[in-house]
C-alpha cells in the first residue's frame, strides 16, 4: 500500500499493519489458537445470552449485568480479530484512515464500557452482600437499564475526543502500524505533529475512567468484605465470598493485561521486546471474551443447571 502526497486529505492515507513484528513466519501458526478462542468467544457469549434472556430464572440483576458483559465481549473480539486474522492468513494488512480511526474507537469504546460494567457488577455484589434484604427494590430492572446506558454514554463521550485528537493530526508519509490492529498511540505515532496532547489525553483517560472503575471496584470489595467477616457462620460467609469469585477471576483477567500493555506502550520503552508486546495485545481481546463465559459457567450453579438442560433437551431432538 502506498500513501498520497497529498496529505491535506486524510481519506487517501492508507497505513499497512504487519501484525506481529519479527514473528511475521509464525503468523500462521500464532493464528490458530486465537481463531479457535474467537470461535468460543462468539459461540460461548451468544449461548450465554440465549440462555439468560430464554430463562425466567436468570432475569436477576447479576445475570442482567452479565449478559451486558457478554455482548461487550463479542464485540470487542469482533472488532479487532477478523482483520488480525486477515492479516495472519493472507498478509491483507492494508487500512484506510478513516477505518483505522474507526477501529480504535469501537475498541477504546467498548473497552471502557466494560469496564463500567465490571464496576456494575462489583456494586451488584455488594448490595446482594451488605443489603440482601433490599437487593431486588436497589437493584430493579429500571436501574439496571440507567446504569447500561449510563456506561453506554460515559464511553463515548470520553472516546469520541480521541477521533478529534488524530483528525487535527498532520501525516507525511509513515503508513506502517507495527501491530494487528489500530489503537490511540499508535496511529497518533505516525503523525509528524506534536503528540503531547493525544498522550496527556490517554493517561487523564486512563485516571478518571478505568483507574477510577478498579479503584471503587476495590473500595467494594473491601466493604464486601468487612461485612462477611462479620457474619458469624464460617459456611456463610464463604457462600458470600462464593458468589463473588466468578467476578474477581474476570476483573484479574480483563484489567491485568490492560494495565501491562498501557504501560508498556508509555514507559516500558526498548525494556519489553514489541513482539512481546504486540503478541500479548492480540491475545488480550480474545482471551478474556474466550474464558468469561467458561468462568461463570463453571462457577455458577444456576447457569450450569440451565445449560444441562438445553443440552439434554438438544440430545433428545437430536
Amino acid at each position: 500500500m502506498t500513501t498520497s502526497s497529498n496529505y491535506t486529505n486524510l481519506r487517501d492515507i492508507w497505513y499497512t499493519m504487519i501484525g506481529i513484528p519479527g514473528l511475521e513466519d509464525a503468523h500462521t501458526w500464532i493464528s490458530i489458537p486465537i481463531c479457535s478462542m474467537y470461535i468460543v468467544a462468539v459461540v460461548g457469549n451468544t449461548f450465554l445470552l440465549f440462555l439468560i434472556f430464554t430463562e425466567h430464572s436468570l432475569h436477576e440483576p447479576m445475570y442482567l449485568f452479565l449478559s451486558m458483559l457478554a455482548l461487550a465481549d463479542i464485540f470487542l473480539s469482533t472488532v479487532t480479530t477478523p482483520k488480525m486474522l486477515a492479516i495472519f492468513w493472507f498478509q491483507e494488512g492494508g487500512i484506510s484512515f478513516g477505518s483505522c480511526v474507526s477501529q480504535m474507537f469501537f475498541l477504546h469504546f467498548i473497552f471502557v464500557a466494560e469496564s463500567a460494567i465490571l464496576l456494575a457488577m462489583a456494586f451488584d455484589r455488594y448490595v446482594a452482600i451488605c443489603y440482601p434484604l433490599r437487593y431486588t427494590a436497589i437493584l430493579t430492572p429500571s436501574v439496571i437499564g440507567k446504569i447500561g446506558i449510563a456506561s453506554i454514554i460515559r464511553s463515548f463521550l470520553i472516546c469520541f475526543p480521541l477521533v478529534f485528537l488524530v483528525y487535527r493530526l498532520t501525516y507525511c508519509g509513515r503508513n506502517i502500524i507495527h501491530h494487528s490492529y489500530c489503537e490511540h498511540m499508535g496511529i497518533a505515532r505516525l503523525a509528524c505533529d506534536s503528540i503531547q496532547v493525544n498522550i496527556y489525553y490517554g493517561v487523564i483517560v486512563a485516571l478518571f475512567s478505568t483507574c477510577l472503575d478498579v479503584v471503587l471496584i476495590i473500595i467494594s470489595y473491601a466493604l464486601i468484605l468487612c461485612t462477611v467477616f462479620r457474619i458469624p457462620s464460617q459456611d456463610a460467609w464463604l457462600k458470600a465470598l462464593g458468589t463473588c469469585g466468578s467476578h474477581v477471576c474476570v476483573i484479574l483477567l480483563f484489567y491485568t493485561p490492560a494495565f501491562f500493555s498501557f504501560f508498556a506502550h508509555r514507559f516500558g520503552g526498548h525494556s519489553i521486546p514489541l513482539h512481546i508486546h504486540i503478541l500479548l495485545a492480540n491475545l488480550y481481546v480474545v482471551v478474556p471474551p474466550t474464558l468469561n463465559p467458561i468462568i461463570y459457567g463453571v462457577k455458577t450453579k444456576q447457569i450450569q443447571e440451565k445449560f444441562i438442560q438445553v443440552f439434554s433437551l438438544s440430545k433428545k431432538f437430536c
